[in-house]
């Protein structure tokens, strides 16, 4: 689950002999809702170009639409000739697999299914016995993108979920876009994730969102640190309100699955706060980071350049603890204020 609170402001000032407005756009994207800020000096049709954007990567690699390349991938269809946006996916998606030993694995998407976390109903029997026979379909080292463009699949039966990086990618295209219309200081804000570029500029100072506390109600939303963001983008990941219990045996399913083990159980990490150059590698680290567990997403953190983290997790005496990286703390705010 993703998680941030933004502040929001509407205004209006001069600066030299241009003015600048602060625009403020909000929609709905990839399932979730969108805020975006920025200045401009120039008119320009903002809200259409965004849609182009959502709609451009939808259509590659949204596992919800069944006219997207993924799902048709997805479903078996040997012909499709993958676009830009699904090709920078794939080859992210192929370093954040390699750097934590796996763990972070978009071909989880036949065993998010099975446990009823993606896009079908979970299987009504989820034994060891069924887990063992999935697992044959999971692993990033069995597909590639062929030199045609068209990909191979191991098996037929491997489900790609890009979920886990996508909408990282999409905040990251929204930013492009932007820059492409001379915009120079924007905050977006899509489902949690966030994009910053510039400063605010009616405040003379850098953009600021909160961290989300761990044990946040939606209907009380609590920050436990602000941040301010220089050019990055920041995304988090916690299973404390995305889970599901088994009807049948009571058992509770966690939405980050281990890739190795095919298990659906919460390890000692309670969420994960991520910051790196783009979303989309924010995103993706934040997953990776739940996946493993404390002791090897630290690891993990501490030897990937420009990437930098806010952990929270449960010690062996059942106590909350929080790791945060030095580059991280020198981003945090002493107020709260955003």
């Amino acid at each position: 689950m993703k998680y941030f609170i933004v502040a929001s402001l509407l205004v209006f000032i001069s600066c030299g002999n241009e003015p600048l407005e602060l625009t403020a756009l909000q929609g709905n994207a990839f399932g979730t809702t969108y805020s975006i800020q920025y200045y401009s000096t120039t008119a320009f049709d903002a809200e259409k170009g965004v849609d182009s954007v959502i709609y451009a990567v939808n259509k590659s690699v949204s596992t919800y639409m069944p006219e997207s390349d993924i799902s048709k991938i997805n479903e078996g269809d040997t012909t499709i000739v993958v676009d830009a946006i699904f090709k920078e996916v794939f080859r992210l998606s192929e370093v954040v697999y390699t750097n934590s030993q796996h763990y972070f694995d978009p071909t989880v998407g036949v065993l998010r299914n099975a446990y009823g976390f993606g896009d079908t109903a979970a299987l009504k029997t989820l034994d060891q016995k069924v887990i063992d026979s999935l697992m044959q379909f999971v692993g990033f080292d069995k597909v590639s993108i062929q030199n045609d463009g068209t990909v191979l699949k191991e098996h037929p039966e491997i489900y790609f979920d890009f979920n886990a990086v996508a909408k990282g990618y999409g905040i990251d295209l929204i930013g492009h876009y932007l820059s492409s219309q001379g915009v120079e200081n924007f905050l977006i804000e899509l489902g949690g994730e966030v994009v910053a570029k510039g400063y605010h500029v009616s405040k003379n100072k850098l953009w600021t969102v909160g961290v989300e506390h761990p044990d946040s109600k939606l209907s009380d939303r609590m920050a436990t640190a602000a941040i301010k963001l220089d050019d990055k983008g920041m995304a988090g990941s916690g299973n404390y309100r995305k889970f599901r219990i088994d009807s049948l045996t009571g058992k509770k399913f966690v939405h980050t699955l281990n890739p190795l083990t095919g298990s659906a159980n919460q390890n000692n990490m309670t969420s994960a706060t991520v910051i790196a150059s783009s979303c989309a590698e924010a995103d993706a680290y934040a997953t990776a980071c739940m996946a493993l567990g404390f002791d090897a997403a630290k690891k993990m953190i501490e030897q990937t350049e420009g990437v930098e983290a806010y952990l929270t997790y449960i010690e062996k005496d059942t106590a909350a603890a929080v790791f945060i990286t030095e580059r991280f703390k020198n981003m945090m705010l002493d107020s709260l204020a955003l």
